[in-house]
């Protein structure tokens, strides 16, 4: 694991050379290429080096990270054109990979969390820096404080546990009896913000809006994930406690995820809408990890992939449109299909990925959610029939509204898609619907 921290550290100088930017991107692809080679085991630690390493969760979302980050590089050539602080920005981009690869690999609870919190500071750089509205300062500071304020506990937690067993090896914390129903709410209160739930929501949709496309790409692609990450690795080692008050989470996620649903509907903001419907995703993804069993723990795994690369393959289609007609509203950008006929077949192929119909990841990865769901209890089927029926419903809306209907008469240039849009849209949906294929890789006993 050492060896691709190093790789990416001496990235860093060529984000200072002339005419790098592309040679940073292709570098970032061939990383991944040469991370898929490690072997992985499900059950065991492997790939130790140091305090790092590599088991088939953290494995998955780290190959994640490192091809959001490259296509982050490819979809923000709008920067290159005017030239603005380029430079800065792929560095911004290499220390939050950085960041982003040490929390996924490292197995000590409290440099897990310190790395948690420090891929938040080039998030916020992110927003505050490459922004577009003056709004992104109110968005930074939303998404500052709605994190620090869960962190906290979250820290008290970790050194309470020292305290109690002078470990914090993740690994071997499942074999002590820690199930203290106040370390249980300070350790996962953190991982629920970052998700989000449903109540503590409010900064997702506010960063995504003021966010560059990089921004909302690393946010919605892996930021949501460390959150689920979080929860799958804390929950181990308190199954006792989880299993009396999981109740609450489950009730939260499945109400909150249709109400968001259906808030969909009154969106009149691309990037809005696609952020409320990642949330609607997450309160799946949140009751799979909570139900704690088997189908849950990997239908929640493959919801995060297959969630991760259609949130944001969606999120470039909307900058592709923002580039052209600088507006994110619904209104403005009617009638879509006049102009860009070739786009609008993407637009429909993710969008169809968005409400999990085959062959895309979210598809298995639905099915398994609500099968551990349904084992949970079966009341929770009405509430996953409305969610997944509306799931169609708002992507359907968001497709219609865009694609049909009069074009915006203020409209009077135009240019097509160029080659680098289809290549980035096509490297989203074709890991998505590819990996249906190895579905057995996820499901490893």
């Amino acid at each position: 694991m050492m060896k691709f921290l190093m790789y990416m550290i001496f990235l860093i100088p060529l984000c200072f050379m002339k005419k790098m930017f592309w040679l940073v991107q292709i570098l970032l692809m061939l990383m991944m290429f040469l991370f898929m080679n490690l072997s992985m085991s499900l059950m065991n630690f492997c790939n130790l080096s140091y305090m790092f390493s590599c088991d088939l969760i953290s494995f998955g979302l780290i190959l994640l990270s490192i091809w959001i980050c490259s296509l982050m590089v490819m979809a923000s050539e709008n920067l290159l054109k005017i030239n603005y602080y380029i430079n800065f920005f792929l560095l911004n981009i290499i220390l939050l990979l950085i960041l982003l690869f040490l929390t996924f690999s490292v197995m000590n609870l409290f440099m897990f969390y310190l790395f948690f919190e420090g891929s938040l500071i080039p998030t916020l750089l992110l927003i505050v820096g490459w922004g577009y509205q003056p709004e992104r300062i109110q968005a930074g500071l939303y998404l500052m404080f709605y994190t620090l304020f869960a962190s906290l506990p979250l820290l008290m937690g970790i050194f309470f546990i020292f305290s109690e067993i002078n470990s914090m090896v993740i690994y071997f914390l499942k074999f002590f009896n820690l199930n203290f129903i106040m370390l249980y709410l300070c350790m996962i209160l953190a991982f629920l913000v970052k998700m989000p739930m449903y109540f503590v929501h409010l900064w997702l949709p506010k960063a995504h809006v003021e966010a560059p496309v990089s921004g909302s790409m690393i946010l919605a692609g892996i930021m949501l994930k460390l959150g689920g990450y979080g929860l799958l690795r804390i929950l181990i080692f308190l199954q006792e406690i989880n299993m009396k008050l999981n109740y609450i989470w489950l009730i939260v996620s499945l109400l909150g995820g249709f109400y968001i649903s259906l808030k969909c509907f009154c969106q009149v903001d691309i990037k809005s809408l696609i952020a409320y419907s990642s949330v609607s995703h997450m309160s799946l993804v949140i009751g799979g990890i909570m139900v704690m069993n088997y189908w849950g723990y990997f239908g929640s795994y493959m919801m995060m992939i297959g969630h991760g690369l259609c949130s944001s393959g969606m999120f470039c289609l909307a900058n592709i449109n923002y580039e052209r007609l600088h507006s994110r509203s619904l209104f403005i950008n009617s009638g879509m299909m006049n102009f860009m006929p070739s786009m609008s077949l993407w637009w429909f192929l993710l969008l169809s990925s968005n409400m999990s119909a085959p062959p895309s990841l979210n598809l298995m990865g639905e099915i398994s959610l609500i099968n551990s769901l349904m084992s949970w209890s079966y009341m929770s089927m009405m509430m996953l029939m409305l969610i997944s029926f509306f799931s169609a419903g708002y992507s359907l809306y968001l497709y219609s509204f865009i694609q049909h209907g009069k074009y915006y008469q203020g409209l009077y240039s135009f240019y097509g898609g160029v080659s680098r849009e289809y290549l980035l849209l096509l490297l989203h949906w074709l890991p998505l619907n590819i990996l249906i294929l190895k579905v057995e890789y996820f499901m490893i006993n």
